[in-house]
């Protein structure tokens, strides 16, 4: 069945339970990389989409053709964004998921400064003000130099940055090929990747690690539990029916309706975070997610709002 095209309450639905299954991936992924090394729930991930993906194509009628002249340009966006990712989870294995998203949501602030140089578009000074709040909240945040700063931050930083180009890259890519088919090449990235580290950190010996982050990519392969097997297979079943929630949202109604709700996020990550992890947002992350997240909307909604008035 075609949806329409023009739907906004459809579309939120969309985007808030896409929101809510990502949410619970990366709640899954913090949860085994206590016992797991980090390639083997990424690949677990890949194959777990993998029936999510096979649908839509075949409802799309594509079978399994995902053949695209534009294949560099997928596969560059594809390695930029499974570095990403990768960074992502690292950092939550690390520190509290709440956290990572809070720093995470600065991706808008990287997109709005990369549009200049990137994409030759005028950035406005209101997008100016939004990206130096963002910035100024995630400090508060990390407050670097004190005592308690966590250098896995900077990976979720770096997560931040990474999405923002392969954001960019996906803009035009987007206009001449099918979503399924760039979702499809990235997961096989995606799992490439993680068979690359494995077999990296099982054939070389890099000696021993103590950071939470570092050992969870380096750790030797376990055989998981049958409950751990759902969990791993079950999580990659949630992101390939995220990825599709939020190709639907964004088709069914404009940009700048849609990503507010993608902040809702930060509520999923503080329930995680607390009843599954005990991790309670201290004062300073309140004060400086507060700050990324309202500087966010912001942005977004002024800019919905002068695109308005030029329409």
């Amino acid at each position: 069945m075609k949806l329409a095209t023009d739907n906004r309450a459809l579309a939120m639905a969309c985007v808030l339970a896409g929101v809510g299954l990502a949410s619970a991936q990366d709640a899954v992924v913090k949860y085994m990389s206590s016992g797991y090394p980090a390639y083997e729930t990424l690949l677990f991930r890949c194959v777990g989409s993998l029936p999510v993906i096979a649908f839509v194509l075949w409802k799309q009628g594509r079978g399994w053709s995902i053949a695209t002249p534009l294949w560099p340009r997928v596969c560059l966006r594809g390695l930029i964004l499974a570095a990403a990712y990768l960074c992502f989870v690292l950092a939550i294995a690390a520190i509290p998921i709440a956290n990572a998203v809070a720093i995470y949501f600065t991706m808008p602030f990287f997109v709005a400064g990369l549009a200049g140089p990137l994409l030759h578009e005028r950035v406005r000074l209101h997008r100016w003000l939004a990206i130096i709040a963002g910035f100024i909240g995630v400090l508060i945040m990390v407050r670097p130099g004190a005592g308690v700063f966590e250098p896995a931050s900077l990976l979720a930083l770096g997560s931040a940055l990474g999405y923002a180009v392969g954001q960019m890259l996906g803009r035009p890519l987007s206009q001449r090929v099918a979503p399924i088919v760039i979702a499809t090449w990235q997961n096989f990235i995606y799992a490439g990747m993680a068979l690359a580290i494995g077999i990296l950190f099982n054939v070389f010996d890099f000696g021993p690690f103590t950071h939470p982050s570092l050992v969870f990519l380096s750790r030797p392969p376990v055989w998981p539990s049958a409950f751990d097997a759902v969990l791993l297979f079950g999580h990659g079943i949630f992101a390939g029916t995220a990825m599709i929630l939020f190709i639907n949202a964004y088709r069914l109604a404009e940009t700048n309706f849609v990503a507010p709700f993608e902040y809702s996020a930060m509520i999923w990550a503080v329930f995680y975070g607390i009843v599954l992890f005990g991790d309670f947002p201290d004062f300073y992350t309140w004060v400086g997610a507060g700050i990324v997240v309202t500087a966010g909307i912001l942005m977004i909604l002024r800019d919905r709002a002068l695109d308005r008035s030029l329409a």
